[in-house]
């Protein structure tokens, strides 16, 4: 069985209420319910977790390889846009990292357009909705 751990960034937290246009009607915890039942038939398990602190998120995936995941999917939100330290602990470990957007960042603001995370990541999923999560793990398995 393969073992995936889910981070996911800032004020993702607030989905179902934050600027539902962009982001969808869905909260958090449906996705990860929806993305469980897309799987289903897989033999995977997820770990999901959600921080609003860069530094936690760092913890988390310098952590992955001790703690046995095959691979990372991050939706590192904001921090995609601003953060090397995310992008340096990606390039630290072995395992593959997917990064996966809800919204297509390239039909956003223009600072959105720069994703210093992705650079790190072995796949990006951006434009696909809460579809991105458990296509992810499928590009994993």
């Amino acid at each position: 069985m393969k073992k995936f751990l889910i981070l996911n960034g800032p004020n993702l937290n607030l989905l179902g209420t934050r600027e539902p246009e962009i982001y969808g009607a869905d909260t958090l915890s449906a996705i990860e319910a929806y993305t469980k039942k897309k799987l289903e038939q897989e033999k995977v398990e997820l770990v999901w977790f959600q921080s609003n602190i860069e530094g936690v998120l760092v913890d988390k995936i310098h952590h992955a390889a001790a703690l046995n995941f095959d691979a990372i999917i991050i939706n590192p939100a904001a921090y995609s846009h601003t953060s090397i330290a995310i992008h340096d602990a990606i390039k630290s470990i072995k395992i593959p990292v997917v990064e996966v957007h809800l919204s297509n960042v390239h039909k956003r603001e223009s600072f959105r357009e720069t994703l210093l995370t992705a650079k790190a990541c072995v796949a990006i999923m951006s434009g696909l909705g809460k579809d991105a999560y458990w296509l992810a793990v499928k590009s994993q398995l």
